[in-house]
């Protein structure tokens, strides 16, 4: 950014000169590069979100797997949960017809509310507050429009879908981070995992908000944590609570 540090003869500041020794222009450098700095770094590049628009839903699963480098799908709930996070956000992105910038922030927008709950342990009310200043900096509202990322529609549209994915289910994934770590017992071939009641009622409302279907989760969860972990009586007893 270019400065002009003191006056000129006389002590007269140059015409086309702020008081503080810089141009408007250079300001308004200075102004668009802590815009460019919101949302930043990327979540995913250009070139992985090009690949992902080709792909149908699974492609997209598969690929998003590979960029994240989850390796533990099938053993591991955060893993699998965080899978379907940005799956199921980035499928609704490509129902919104966005440009390939727009996915670019969408994503990162997704990534950085998990960050500041999981990293600064945000609470629901922190979290939709930060939303409305990321927002307000990249959506319609912005009093530099050539700066607008999104549009009314658009922003509005972003908003109602966090409110019925991410704030929605907000102490699902608080529990996820940051419930107590399971008793882990290895064997020389197995592992077995010792969940209390608390934790599969957790995982089962967790699973059933985020669309699996019941027998899919007793099956996943007993694959995981050992055979009559979980069965159908313990899925209805949370349903029923719900």
């Amino acid at each position: 950014m270019a400065t002009f540090v003191g006056t000129t003869p006389g002590g007269t500041t140059p015409a086309g000169m702020t008081s503080a020794g810089t141009t408007p222009e250079s300001e308004k450098d200075a102004e668009f590069q802590e815009h460019e700095k919101i949302l930043s770094p990327d979540f995913l590049s250009v070139a992985q979100i090009t690949e992902m628009l080709a792909e149908d839903v699974d492609g997209v699963q598969q690929k998003l797997e590979k960029f994240l480098n989850f390796k533990n799908l099938q053993t591991c709930l955060k893993e699998a949960s965080l899978l379907d996070y940005y799956v199921s956000g980035f499928l609704w992105a490509k129902g919104m017809d966005f440009s390939v910038i727009q996915y670019s922030k969408f994503m990162t927008l997704l990534d950085m509310l998990l960050h500041n709950l999981r990293t600064l342990h945000m609470s629901l009310e922190d979290s939709i507050k930060w939303l409305g200043e990321v927002m307000a900096e990249i959506g319609p509202s912005h009093k530099n429009e050539k700066w607008n990322i999104f549009d009314v529609k658009q922003a509005s549209a972003i908003v109602d879908y966090l409110k019925i994915s991410l704030f929605q289910h907000y102490k699902l994934y608080e529990f996820l981070f940051f419930s107590a770590r399971e008793e882990i017992v290895i064997g020389t071939e197995t592992r077995e995992m010792m969940l209390d009641k608390k934790q599969i009622q957790g995982i089962f409302l967790f699973k059933f908000k985020m669309g699996h279907k019941a027998a899919e989760t007793i099956c996943n969860i007993n694959n995981i944590f050992g055979p009559g972990t979980a069965n159908e009586h313990k899925v209805n007893e949370v349903l029923q609570r719900r």
